[in-house]
């Protein structure tokens, strides 16, 4: 949530813990990108077809997809640190006899066991960094998200300089990095509490009777479909050594990380979700049209395979936000259910794929990849409305949507408040008070709004607290503003992912109770970010009939219109 901090400290000063799960994480996502340079060399040096080692997607992501189901179940039973353990066991293990074996068979067999533990470990990662970071939520969300790009932009760039040695290599790679973070994290992770409810091993799949999680589900398997189908098979008519496939796939792996991070959002806020993706997704059937049509110019192919880095980093980020609107279930429940469903049709594609081609001819494979695209947007096109009217607030039943819960005293009618909006950070208080200063110059009671957020990255969304934890943050302001005299209400705002729909949920509010002001603090992003479209500041000031500050302990507060108008004008 990008308006709730005050000067934060630096999301990069973390304890010993954090970084070892950091680290890992890091190796875990340079995975499939890793693997990618060297398939051409693969199938060289073992006498294997393309469509036989095509399988190592196929056992690894059928294999990750099963396990999704039964991740939530194992965790909640033996705890976060023991699950992201056991899952750098079965990777650095099956890593290195990936590495040893001398037929695709048995790398195939043992990719499927690292598939086991990467779902252990990504679905427990987040929580674990979230749980042990210093600086709060957002300084934690940061993190990983680094850790995402780094791995994404990195793993085809040293799968390259390892592949061009031997293709033995990268196994041994992973294997080495994974062993180290494997140690770190035992001897810096502290054990973590239990989950207080024991997931079900049923409730993935009784998720997915709810119409809006099913539809999106299916929605992300025929975009992965598609997806996969060009990672696997793409590399083979680029015609180039494992060094230059690294290098094609470290440009693919940076526009992945810079669109789902930096222009996702804003995109989202100003056209919706489902507009952006079903562009998004044409966009992709294009590309796919395209590889298909020139298979035979590597050039075609290799320009084609980096541009779609930036639709698959917008749909990544896009598509898990959708599910996240429309799912009705606990967040870990709807991150398996979806991962479920969207790592089965990536593990099925590259088979399928391999199948077509030695029937057919190579572009065939790349012309149902694009069909897959296509399908996605009609399958999304068939819940628009839930995603719309989630996003909009309008929406009931099963949705999820950014949503304002009272705590404390009803306030009385006509009462026009001074509101501020505050996280789960160490500086709320700090920032509460100095809004308390600008409610008792004008004469105005103060409403502290605590913005209760679910951050989703890539497959996993993970709540910065709980319901019960989020009004006791609350509660303890409105007792330390009363004990200070300060007349003050309070409410919880619940927001999923999308922060600029939390933005305009606020300032509709704001506008509803005639607010004097609405007051924000800094982002620990920074001002790029903080400033930017899509953000929960940007929003609010837009949407807000009203005037918004930004304050800081201290400082005088500035009002947020005339820091935007500084922002687009650097």
């Amino acid at each position: 949530m990008t308006a709730s901090h005050g000067t934060a400290p630096s999301p990069f000063k973390q304890p010993r813990a954090v970084w070892a799960v950091a680290f890992a994480c890091v190796v875990s996502f340079m995975g499939i990108g890793l693997v990618d340079p060297i398939l051409p060399a693969l199938a060289g040096s073992l006498h294997a077809t393309p469509s036989q080692v095509s399988l190592l997607f196929t056992s690894y992501l059928v294999v990750t997809a099963v396990a999704m189901l039964v991740v939530g179940w194992v965790s909640s039973r033996i705890g976060a640190k023991r699950t992201l353990i056991l899952g750098l066991i079965l990777i650095v293990a099956f890593a290195a006899l990936a590495g040893t074996s001398n037929t695709i068979g048995g790398i195939v067999g043992f990719r499927a066991g690292w598939g086991l533990g990467n779902a252990l470990f990504i679905a427990t990662s987040l929580a674990v960094i979230v749980a042990s970071a210093s600086g709060g939520f957002a300084g934690a969300i940061i993190l990983y998200e680094t850790a995402l790009g780094l791995g994404i932009a990195v793993g085809p760039l040293l799968g390259g300089e390892l592949g061009s040695i031997s293709w033995r290599w990268p196994f041994f790679g992973v294997a080495v990095l994974m062993f180290i973070a494997l140690v770190a994290t035992v001897a810096f992770v502290p054990n973590l509490p239990k989950p207080e409810h024991k997931t079900s091993l049923a409730a993935p799949l009784k998720a997915l009777r709810h119409r809006g999680l099913l539809t999106m589900g299916i929605m992300a398997l025929l975009y992965n479909w598609g997806f996969f189908t060009m990672l696997g098979y793409a590399p083979y008519p680029m015609e180039l050594n494992a060094h230059k496939l690294g290098l094609v796939f470290t440009g693919w792996g940076l526009l992945v990380a810079a669109f789902s991070v930096f222009f996702a959002p804003r995109l989202q806020a100003r056209f919706g979700t489902a507009p952006v993706l079903y562009v998004n997704l044409f966009c992709l059937g294009i590309v796919m049209a395209v590889i298909a049509i020139g298979v035979n110019t590597p050039a075609a192919v290799i320009v084609a395979v980096i541009i779609s880095g930036a639709f698959i980093g917008i749909n990544n980020t896009l598509t898990t936000q959708a599910v996240m609107l429309v799912s009705p279930v606990e967040r870990p429940v709807a991150s398996s259910a979806y991962g479920f469903v969207r790592f089965i049709g990536g593990g099925l594609a590259p088979f399928a794929a391999g199948k077509l081609a030695d029937a057919t001819n190579l572009s065939v494979p790349f012309y149902v990849g694009g069909v897959a695209f296509i399908l996605a947007i009609v399958v999304l096109a068939s819940g628009h409305k839930l995603v719309a009217a989630a996003e909009k607030g309008a929406a009931e039943g099963e949705t999820v949507r950014p949503s304002l819960q009272p705590v404390g005293d009803t306030p009385t009618a006509g009462y026009q408040p001074v509101i501020v909006a505050v996280g789960a950070t160490d500086d709320a208080a700090e920032i509460v008070d100095a809004a308390a200063m600008i409610a008792r110059d004008a004469g105005r009671p103060l409403e502290v709004v605590h913005v209760r957020e679910t951050a989703v990255v890539e497959e996993l969304a993970i709540d910065a607290e709980d319901a019960e934890q989020a009004h006791t943050a609350v509660q303890d302001h409105l007792d330390r503003l009363f004990a200070q005299g300060i007349a003050a209400t309070g409410q919880v705002l619940t927001s999923v992912g999308d922060h600029a729909a939390a933005g305009r949920v606020l300032a509709q509010h704001a506008d509803d109770v005639d607010a004097r002001v609405v007051a924000v603090g800094r982002s620990p992003r920074g001002p790029a970010a903080q400033f930017a479209d899509g953000s929960f500041t940007t929003a609010v000031t837009h949407a807000a009939a009203r005037t918004v500050v930004l304050v800081e302990p201290g400082k005088n507060a500035v009002p947020v219109a005339s820091l935007l108008a500084a922002q687009q004008n650097t």
